[in-house]
């Protein structure tokens, strides 16, 4: 089932990404390499116990840490409508092997569902999230270390 109304320009944002992480979709290496990432907030503490007890993220109290990435990271570009949300945002998506345990516990900890679990046949399951500092992040279903595929239709 597709999303329909105020979802469907998510729903397009959330294929176009879906696209990237599969491995059929050959991706050429840009020369400049994502070599780091920040997520802003308000309280510092605040953002940090959330993604500590999330993702088990290890921040220290400068703010500093380190995640496992993907080689090579994949990455799209997308038009979103000022209508229908951010019209300029970056979106992180994080492995998890279950997003709807993932989504309760981001629940529970003062985060929020943009757009639920979402299998794309035969490609990925995504999710949307802001945290509680507001910002989008994206949930990205795995088994093991590669996204977790649902069968196509």
């Amino acid at each position: 089932m597709r999303p329909e109304g105020a979802a469907a320009p998510i729903a397009a944002m959330i294929l176009a990404m879906a696209a990237t992480l599969t491995p059929a979709v050959a991706a050429q290496a840009a020369p400049a390499p994502v070599v780091f990432f920040d997520i802003a907030g308000s309280s510092m503490a605040s953002e940090a116990t959330f993604y500590h007890d999330i993702f088990d993220w290890r921040i220290a109290p400068s703010g500093a840490f380190s995640v496992p990435v993907a080689s090579p990271l994949p990455g799209n570009l997308r038009v979103e409508p000022a209508s229908e949300g951010p019209a300029t945002e970056r979106v992180v998506y994080i492995g998890v092997p279950d997003i709807n345990a993932t989504m309760a516990k981001i629940i529970a900890h003062g985060g929020a569902v943009v757009f639920p679990r979402y299998p794309v046949p035969g490609v990925v399951i995504l999710a949307l999230f802001k945290d509680p500092a507001g910002n989008r992040m994206g949930l990205v279903e795995m088994d093991g270390n590669k996204p977790r595929i649902p069968p196509a239709h």
